[in-house]
């Protein structure tokens, strides 16, 4: 089969190469999956770059343990081990896994109970890729807090593939928001579900007239320090990074002692129960996933760059052929 293959970390261009590869060879619990399209995200150029030092603590200090990168996928099962009870050869199925699943190939293995679902029947393959990672972040963010309808959230970057879902998901849950975009997006915001979009070429979102009990930052170009005077009393920021110096860890660990406005840091979890959400949030048409680009296969090298290039809108999709 064919695969992205990399041994040392750094930029797309220079570490990557497109190579022939033996078939993954299945466990008595796993299954084999052909796949049919992938993303490249914010999750992967983060791996792949070690952009930030601590994802070594999984992947590798000095060198990648895994030679293909990918976290996310959607494609058919071709064969399943002797102790698989929930899929069948022939189910579509999509997921998700910020550890690394080698998705970035032809054919990957993966356990029976790891974050991965049957797709909704609505989806086509593409679609369906698009679904995972952005939209996990998005609600791993989300879920910190316990929001009620009619409260207001500000969400900073409305057109990444975090932001872009964490606005359909909030206004499902019936949230005021505001976003931010650039000029050519806003009308693309508003159509996601946002009532009012700031124009960040035009206007610091932070000078805005009013007080939110949710500031997510998805993109994770703000601060804390920058967006307080934006929360309610008991208003909470959440930003998608570390923060400059991890600022942002020290930060949610600390300001509950200062006062009620707090920062919190969104550990990822439950991988599964967000492909779950967002697979009935698909089912109730309530979601699209926002697509920019699709690629295939063998131009994934040219997607890096892209996605390393800080443009992209929403979600960059890599099409398989075989």
């Amino acid at each position: 089969m064919k695969a992205l293959c990399y041994s040392k970390y750094g930029r797309p261009r220079d570490i990557f190469t497109i190579k022939d590869v033996p078939i993954p060879k299945i466990e008595s619990n796993e299954i084999l999956v052909q796949v049919k399209a992938t993303t490249v995200n914010r999750t992967d150029e983060g791996l792949v770059t070690a952009r930030y030092y601590i994802s070594r603590f999984f992947t590798g200090f000095t060198q990648p343990k895994k030679q293909s990168p990918g976290t996310d996928f959607a494609g058919v099962i071709t064969e399943i081990g002797e102790n698989v009870k929930h899929f069948k050869v022939g189910d579509r199925v999509f997921g998700f896994n910020d550890e690394i699943l080698s998705s970035h190939s032809q054919f990957l293995a993966i356990e029976e109970n790891d974050s991965l679902l049957h797709m909704p029947i609505s989806l086509d393959f593409v679609t369906a890729a698009a679904c995972c990672e952005g939209a996990h972040y998005a609600l791993n963010c989300i879920n910190k807090m316990q929001l009620k309808k009619g409260q207001k959230v500000l969400v900073n970057g409305g057109t990444g593939a975090i932001g872009s879902a964490a606005i359909q998901i909030l206004k499902s849950r019936g949230l005021i928001i505001v976003a931010t975009a650039a000029t050519e997006h806003l009308q693309l915001v508003k159509n996601l579900g946002a009532e009012t979009v700031i124009d960040y070429t035009q206007e610091d979102f932070t000078e805005y007239p009013d007080t939110f009990d949710l500031v997510l930052d998805a993109v994770g170009k703000s601060s804390f320090r920058k967006c307080k005077k934006l929360l309610a009393p008991k208003g909470v920021y959440i930003s998608t990074e570390l923060g400059t110096g991890g600022a942002n860890i020290f930060l949610a660990l600390f300001m509950p002692l200062l006062g009620r406005k707090k920062v919190i840091f969104p550990i990822p979890s439950n991988i599964k129960d967000s492909l779950s959400t967002m697979k009935v949030l698909v089912e109730k048409e309530q979601f699209h996933p926002l697509i920019d680009k699709i690629y295939p296969f063998e131009k994934i090298i040219d997607a890096y760059e892209y996605v390393s290039s800080g443009q992209k809108v929403g979600n960059v999709v890599i099409q398989m052929e075989h």
